[in-house]
């Protein structure tokens, strides 16, 4: 097995002359095999977007297996994750009896009807697709008799229980209608001849669909107030966004407001109301909509709310909006996340701590949509590095690789400790090239991972340690660009703290308060009703 390694160094003002190590990643060699989505030069917009991976349990057997989702000619592939001290992935798509031959672009996991194996939702051009697990022996298309086969173009989805009935609603992006027969003429972008849309296309409406708990999904679109104008839709993730133990549903649209859709259900009148322009989250600060492909979702203020950051097109900055009383604020340059991606096309993001300090990093993948992209002729490359953060004190400081670093046309990102080592390790996977598996060979404090039985999709968890401070995490679904993650929540804290107790508000409301065991590693957390 080849292994390539990634040192990661961190400059900050008082570190020029002696840096240190940060970040520490080892590139493992798999057989995962290269993402098809068109043609290698993209000449229309339907192949621009790449394709998005899934990183899930698909066997309950205690380790993170991948999804890997193809477009083109290419099925889509699941990989076992059979690692015994290295990393190593087999390939199981047909002993799973998983036919997927389409143009497919993304994928959102949930246990669609709660015997514990999760399921898969696959977003494609075309009617998308339900893969039911059947425990964890193979998977069935169940489309058609669950009614969840949009046959518009789907680019995310997630997974949530959107009316606190106990199993999980679907939420489906729609980007815009698209003809490759008649595809939209060619455009200009600084000057330069480039591939036509989203601008002068047709959006979409999202659609919601509810789950009736014998194996259907009805429309509920309407029903739920979450009709709202054609967009062009990109990303979407669903959480308590307010704390009220009710999911809420935020979209990412594409060079359009984005929206909030608040749960009103414990309210009379409209179950969702549409509060983004009144939220502060449709809009950057400087009130321009931006291109919102990926999503990331942290505490980063330390308030106990949600906050949210978003990446963005190129000559833009990607955008962190803090949560102020239910209010967003958008402090992007305060926390030094500005100048830093306006030469890059940013999709896939998260917040972890890949050097186990205690507190959250931030890592971007990048690439552009336009094979003509050079620095010269549009400020930005086609081919573009990862951008890696390291939180230092109120600022997140850009990471720099040892050597010059690789550059990719990446898409789609998923993390999780694929290992069990207890770090967060990473894969990424690019348009049209390789998936890679980067290894965290981080040294640091063990983390604490907590293991939810219950209604663990959109718990919201807050850790308690001795000095008083609180940690919060969100599982949440969706967030990724066009990719899904389903991961047991980890929380790492700064040297000498200990953890005294755990709140938790589960996917359907309930609350509930545990003492936690310090230094236990692993804490198992069972839902009382």
């Amino acid at each position: 097995m080849k292994r390539l390694l990634f040192l990661f160094i961190l400059f900050g003002c008082e570190q020029r002359e002696t840096p240190q190590p940060s970040f520490i990643f080892t590139e493992v060699q798999t057989d995962i095999t290269p993402t098809v989505c068109g043609s290698k030069d993209a000449t229309q917009i339907i192949e621009v977007n790449g394709t998005g991976l899934a990183l899930f349990d698909y066997d309950n057997d205690g380790d993170l297996d991948v999804f890997v989702v193809n477009a083109s000619d290419q099925p889509c592939r699941l990989y076992e994750n059979i690692s015994d001290g290295s990393i190593v992935f087999l390939d199981v798509t047909e002993d799973k009896k998983i036919d997927v031959k389409r143009w497919a672009n993304g994928v959102a996991v949930g246990d669609v009807n709660g015997d514990g194996f999760e399921d898969l939702y696959l977003t494609c051009f075309g009617p998308n697709v339900l893969l039911m697990n059947n425990g964890g022996k193979s998977f069935t298309d169940i489309t058609e008799q669950a009614g969840v086969g949009d046959a518009r173009w789907g680019t995310s989805a997630a997974f949530g229980d959107l009316d606190n009935d106990g199993d999980l609603d679907l939420y489906v992006c729609n980007y815009l209608e698209f003809d490759s027969k008649n595809p939209p003429p060619r455009a200009k972008y600084k000057g330069t001849s480039v591939l036509g849309g989203p601008h002068g296309m047709i959006p979409e409406s999202d659609i919601v669909y509810e789950n009736m708990g014998d194996g259907a999904f009805s429309d509920a679109t309407e029903a739920w107030q979450l009709d709202a104008p054609p967009a062009f839709s990109l990303n979407v993730v669903i959480l308590d966004v307010d704390g009220d133990g009710m999911q809420d549903i935020y979209v990412g649209n594409d060079s359009m407001a984005n929206f909030l859709f608040k749960n009103n259900g414990r309210n009379s009148g409209e179950r969702f109301i549409q509060e983004g322009i009144h939220s502060g989250l449709a809009v950057n600060g400087d009130g321009s909509m931006q291109a919102t492909m990926g999503i990331a979702i942290a505490d980063v203020d330390g308030s106990g709310s949600p906050d949210f950051f978003t990446t963005n097109f190129s000559s833009d900055t990607n955008t962190l909006m803090l949560q102020m009383d239910n209010y967003f604020e958008d402090r992007t340059n305060l926390y030094g996340l500005g100048l830093l991606s306006r030469t890059l096309l940013g999709w896939s993001c998260g917040f972890h701590d890949f050097d186990l300090d205690g507190d959250e990093d931030l890592l971007v993948v990048n690439g552009h949509v336009y094979p003509e992209a050079t620095a010269n002729t549009m400020d930005s490359d086609l081919f573009q590095p990862m951008l890696w953060m390291s939180r230092v004190g109120k600022r997140f400081v850009k990471v720099e690789a040892q050597k010059n670093p690789k550059k990719y046309q990446d898409r789609a990102a998923v993390f999780g400790d694929l290992d069990g080592d207890g770090d967060t390790d990473v894969i990424v996977s690019q348009r049209n090239g390789p998936v890679r598996v980067l290894r965290n060979d981080a040294v640091g404090a063990e983390p604490l991972v907590i293991h939810l039985e219950g209604h663990a999709l959109g718990a919201a968890l807050k850790l308690t340690l001795d000095d008083g401070s609180v940690i919060s995490r969100w599982n949440h679904s969706g967030g990724g660009f066009q990719s899904s993650v389903s991961t047991n929540p980890t929380f790492t804290f700064h040297t000498g703290r200990v953890p005294v107790k755990l709140d938790i508000t589960w996917g359907n409301g309930n609350s509930q308060t545990c003492s936690v065991v310090p230094n236990s590693g692993d804490f198992i957390v069972t839902q009382i009703d």
